[in-house]
């Protein structure tokens, strides 16, 4: 029965010991100066002062005489500075006074968590219009172990501790604005205030990012004019080449309808007829060249342009082509 007390005891001990190592007496933050509280006011010269960090003498004075460490990082009462605090720093601090005849005097222990200082939150937030709320979020890089709180226009929300906050949209609408805070042991940090404001935005085609909807629309309405550019030229260029083709049709006809010998106005019959009956003498035409001119007019008058033999095919009666005289009294002069 005393071995199950003993034993009893002993592991209560130990878990006091565990739960020990586990708490902080004292908190710093990464680059902060620290000082270790001994606070005793009656420390003299003649008393000998040990600081230990898990054990380790940190600091030694015996009569006045520093052994280990530096004069300055002791104050009057015993208390130790720490500078420019890092991880390494964290620990169990011990400080014991002798008398200067060596019995005990005082004691002091504590332990000693380094931290991180918070960084600046972010406050961000979406507007949920199936739920006619804003969802706000006090965004941290490290958010565990902090603690937050919420203030909208110097107004803190005592019971809000969450990293996140909801608002309805009337609370919103209103000229409100709201920021968050996140501490921990060492630091404190808060947003900028945020003005909420919340509008629907309008549908995007297809599903699509609004840049390349527009882009697309942008190439289309480019492809459309180059095509009306195209459509134009070719129209003009066509009604070039037909207005060309009834231009050089029309002297053919004219040209056609002067050579024709049968015509009442032609040039030569005219001429012709006037040397027959005129009394006048005329020079002598050769008869070579005569001929030539005749059987070149004659050629022309057989063979006509395509386009003026349609009235011979649908049934119209071409009118005869004469042949011109000559005068029987003239010889060609060989």
């Amino acid at each position: 029965m005393a071995c199950l007390a003993v034993s009893i005891i002993l592991l209560g001990f130990t878990a006091f010991l565990d739960a020990r190592k586990d708490t902080c007496d004292l908190y710093g933050a990464v680059g902060q100066n620290l000082v270790l509280p001994f606070d005793y006011k009656e420390l003299k010269s003649q008393n000998t002062l040990k600081w230990t960090h898990n054990e380790k003498v940190i600091f030694h004075r015996k009569i006045s005489k520093v052994n280990v460490g530096k004069p300055e990082d002791i104050d009057s009462t015993g208390s130790l500075s720490l500078k420019n605090l890092q991880f390494t720093s964290a620990g169990n601090y011990k400080a014991t006074v002798w008398y200067s005849n060596g019995t005990f005097e005082k004691e002091w222990d504590g332990r000693l968590c380094v931290m991180e200082k918070v960084p600046k939150p972010q406050l961000t937030y979406i507007c949920d219009f199936k739920s006619n709320a804003v969802k706000l979020n006090c965004n941290v890089s490290k958010p565990r172990g902090l603690n937050y709180s919420w203030t909208v226009d110097e107004r803190i929300l005592t019971n809000e501790k969450a990293q996140t906050l909801s608002v309805s949209f009337n609370e919103a609408k209103e000229e409100r604005r709201f920021s968050c805070s996140v501490e921990n042991r060492v630091s404190k940090e808060s947003s900028d205030r945020v003005h909420l404001t919340c509008k629907k935005e309008s549908p995007q085609l297809l599903c699509f990012p609004k840049k390349i909807v527009m882009a697309v629309l942008a190439g289309g309405a480019g492809l459309i004019f180059l095509l009306i550019i195209v459509v134009a030229a070719l129209c003009s260029c066509r009604s070039k080449s037909h207005m060309t083709v009834e231009d050089e049709g029309e002297p053919e006809m004219l040209s056609l309808n002067k050579q024709e010998p049968g015509s009442p106005t032609s040039c030569d019959y005219e001429q012709m007829h006037i040397i027959e009956n005129s009394s006048v003498p005329t020079p002598q035409v050769s008869g070579g060249s005569l001929y030539a001119n005749v059987s070149k007019r004659k050629a022309q008058t057989e063979n006509p342009p395509q386009q003026l033999s349609a009235p011979a095919e649908v049934g119209q009666d071409a009118s005869p082509v004469p042949k011109p005289r000559t005068r029987m009294g003239v010889k060609p002069n060989i």
